[in-house]
């Protein structure tokens, strides 16, 4: 799979980028991880930094279907949700703006080990995912919710294709 790195990304200054994009180069089950770890340590601030801009009952099928599936499949929609397969879960996440995703994402996390499948008790982060937490940790708050936006944004199935910047079309937008 590759790792979107839409004109979205260009947004992002050169540390940030970095960032995105050694997340990118995770597997799929690392970026899970890396997601929950990110949400065990700055979770209450995360969702709170998009204030009255998430909406979580948008969706239904993520925010409440999802709770009565059994732990196998809630990993295996996830999954789905970060390979950006063509699936009824991923397009559900897929059709949700980036705050929606993130809050998405916070309650899941929240939900780990209870309503939501948790993590493995021998897990161990790789030095991949340890390194890049601390990359995003090194970020300044804005910078991390910005990365966590894009990161987001780069999950789920949509059809709707991202509009070619100037630069990919050598034109300039008209009214």
């Amino acid at each position: 799979m590759t790792f979107n790195t839409d004109q979205n990304s260009q947004l992002l200054a050169e540390k940030e980028q970095r960032v995105f994009q050694s997340y990118g180069e995770l597997g799929i089950d690392d970026r899970l991880a890396l997601l929950y770890l990110i949400y065990e340590k700055m979770g209450e601030s995360i969702t709170p930094a998009a204030p009255a801009a998430a909406e979580p009952n948008l969706a239904p099928v993520l925010l409440g279907d999802f709770y009565h599936l059994d732990k196998d499949k809630q990993l295996a929609v996830m999954r789905e949700i970060v390979n950006r397969e063509e699936t009824e879960y991923s397009r559900a996440y897929g059709g949700l703006r980036e705050n929606n995703q993130l809050a998405v994402w916070y309650a899941w996390a929240k939900g780990m080990g209870d309503t939501v499948v948790g993590m493995p008790d021998n897990y161990q982060p790789t030095d991949a995912i340890q390194n890049l937490l601390k990359a995003l940790e090194d970020l300044e708050f804005q910078e991390q919710i910005s990365v966590l936006r894009l990161i987001a944004s780069n999950m789920g199935y949509s059809e709707v294709e991202p509009i070619p910047t100037q630069a990919e079309t050598g034109k300039t937008s008209s009214f």
